[in-house]
């Protein structure tokens, strides 16, 4: 599909507790459809019978980059956004975008339709987090061990880093809510 008249995508990207699943949830109760890579993530490590851990997730995400991640994003992740669009959808959101590779792939497949917006909170925040959720919950110790993995080999710093905004969830819920519904009106991201 070379031609994406009128679709927007807002791409959460930030470290792990930031609150992208929290940003994207909000989104997708406004009836917004989500893209979501962790959960192709997954989705791929169930199909290949792996046990769903976070460090097979880890050891999953590394063998990926090191056998050209682009193919995988070509063929398991690219397609999502093109069915949604395909079925009229013109507004989507994706969670978890985590590598320069990604980045780069989102940009070039829907060019002039993507933001990107990393949410960021403080360490000892996105900690406390981390360990109080429901879905994959960390101890302090996984987490520094992600933050670098996620780092280190992963590449998630650079999407961060060449986010066109930035959220600061520093704050109850309600608080990130409010700014969300800022940045639809800013993004003109309504239906």
């Amino acid at each position: 599909m070379s031609e994406h008249v009128n679709v927007k995508i807002i791409s959460f990207v930030g470290l792990a507790g930031a609150g992208k699943t929290t940003a994207t949830e909000y989104m997708t109760a406004k009836h917004i459809p989500k893209v979501s890579f962790g959960d192709i993530i997954r989705q791929s490590m169930e199909r290949a019978d792996i046990e769903p851990t976070e460090a097979n997730e880890r050891s999953f995400i590394t063998h990926l980059l090191s056998q050209g991640h682009a193919q995988f994003i070509e063929q398991h992740t690219l397609p999502h956004f093109r069915k949604l669009i395909e079925s009229g959808q013109h507004r989507i959101v994706t969670d978890g975008s985590s590598s320069l590779e990604e980045y780069r792939a989102l940009m070039a497949a829907f060019p002039g339709s993507v933001t990107t917006v990393a949410i960021v909170a403080p360490k000892h925040l996105r900690y406390q987090r981390l360990e109080k959720r429901a879905d994959h919950p960390l101890t302090r110790t996984e987490a520094i061990a992600r933050d670098i993995a996620e780092s280190e080999h992963e590449d998630k710093a650079a999407p961060i880093a060449l986010a066109d905004q930035y959220l600061v969830n520093d704050g109850a819920k309600e608080s990130l809510y409010d700014k969300l519904d800022k940045l639809i009106v800013d993004l003109d991201f309504t239906h």
